[in-house]
């Protein structure tokens, strides 16, 4: 059996219905699980366990047969000898640290024996990606809660998690600026998808404070935008020159360079979602939404997030001949509440108000998500609809199997074993 399957069944606690004891016969009881570490050194660390009745706090080393602890020269490296517990499931052997005192041994517990284990490796390694993708739909569709509640919650979190890692890189590289890390967030988010990647081009080539000089002027802000996108020069709209000349002006006051225009998409796209649309709607909401981040991170309301993004009424001397603007359907406003204010909401340390926020806001409609639906999941919410999209992306799609929950669930239920709820 691979080695990973026996990480798995660590991290996820999945012995924790079956008693455990050390070769010696002293009680284990695992309080942390600790750290999977995949760099060199312990397989786990920062485990807390219960040996005997002592609290304990250290490191952990798995292996399928206790024998590949000398294999692989453990014993004579010192960076083993602080090794609290030694997880196997054959212990056909006793194992010593460099320093020649022998090293607590576990033989791991859990739902399974040796032969439904042998298949589940076997099958593991002979199915191909498609095949075994196959064989989760087939189950799911037959029963779907093996997605349980427990997993969708911390797929979740997990989401929510890389994209606070994605906003530490961007304060990173703003210097800890948060109005202007999330300036660039929500640039990219009003790509929706398509053009995510040259919508962030653009707002960090025309910095926040380029645009905050000219604020009380949407004529401006539109001339900036639309300039710095590479997409103005040779467009047809019918403000285009006088939207020309002043970026122009703007371009040498600030010493600005635009993006390639080429970067941007629209192949098989609506009017409504071409690139020149999104960037003036983009413009009217920084227009029109002073201090949006503050104001976002304020607001408890829905309703009144959601109107943040609704276009007021402009007068002649706003409009300042700009041809009109349609304002933001609904989806597209539930799309970037989605993916820019709950993520924020949840790196400024208020969790509890990002969740909500998923569970009021409607599921996202792509392809992905009408695929779990056609398996029976029920995707009412945008906290459903983030769980899922985690899953497939960062589960199915790069072949993740033996990390998965569901994975292990089907194995389970082909099998006749039934898992124990942790």
């Amino acid at each position: 059996m691979p080695e990973i399957l026996l990480h798995y069944i660590w991290q996820q606690r999945l012995f924790a219905a079956f008693p455990q004891q050390t070769d010696d016969g002293l009680p284990v009881e695992v309080l942390d699980a600790g750290r999977h570490n995949t760099d060199a050194g312990p397989d786990f660390t920062n485990v807390r366990l219960r040996i005997g009745g002592q609290e304990l706090v250290g490191n952990v080393e798995i292996h399928v047969r206790a024998s590949d602890w000398n294999r692989h020269r453990h014993h004579t490296d010192p960076a083993y000898d602080n090794i609290l517990l030694h997880v196997v499931r054959d212990d056909d052997t006793r194992v010593y640290n460099s320093k020649g005192r022998l090293v607590p041994q576990c033989c791991l517990q859990y739902a399974g024996d040796r032969d439904w284990l042998a298949r589940m490796t076997e099958d593991a390694g002979r199915m191909d990606t498609v095949a075994w993708q196959m064989e989760c739909s087939r189950s799911l569709m037959q029963e779907p809660a093996l997605l349980t509640d427990g997993w969708r919650n911390t797929l979740l979190r997990k989401r929510l998690e890389c994209k606070k890692e994605a906003i530490g890189r961007l304060l990173d590289m703003t210097r800890g600026h948060w109005e202007q890390a999330f300036y660039i967030t929500l640039a990219h988010n009003f790509g929706f998808h398509t053009n995510g990647v040259p919508f962030e081009q653009l707002a960090i080539q025309t910095p926040l404070s380029c645009l905050e000089k000219h604020r009380s002027s949407l004529f401006q802000l539109t001339a900036l935008l639309l300039g710095q996108s590479g997409l103005l020069e040779n467009s047809g709209a019918p403000d285009r020159d006088m939207l020309w000349n002043e970026y122009l002006f703007l371009k040498k006051k600030f010493l600005l360079t635009p993006i390639d225009g080429h970067l941007w998409k629209r192949l098989r796209m609506r009017p409504k979602n071409f690139p020149e649309l999104r960037i003036r709607q983009f413009a009217r909401i920084i227009y029109q939404s002073d201090f949006l981040f503050a104001r976002l991170m304020e607001t408890r309301s829905t309703a009144a997030m959601k109107a943040l993004f609704a276009f007021r009424d402009l007068t002649d001397s706003e409009r300042h001949g700009l041809m009109e603007v349609l304002p933001l359907g609904e989806e597209s406003v539930n799309v970037l509440l989605i993916n820019t204010a709950a993520p924020y909401l949840y790196a400024r340390q208020h969790e509890q108000r990002a969740l909500a926020l998923l569970e009021r806001l409607p599921a996202e409609k792509n392809s992905i998500i009408r695929q779990w639906r056609s398996l029976g999941q029920k995707v009412v919410s945008a906290a459903d609809s983030q769980a899922l999209l985690h899953l497939f992306q960062y589960f199915c799609q790069p072949h993740k199997c033996l990390n998965c929950e569901v994975a292990y669930r089907v194995f389970l239920a082909e099998n006749g074993h039934f898992l124990q709820e942790k």
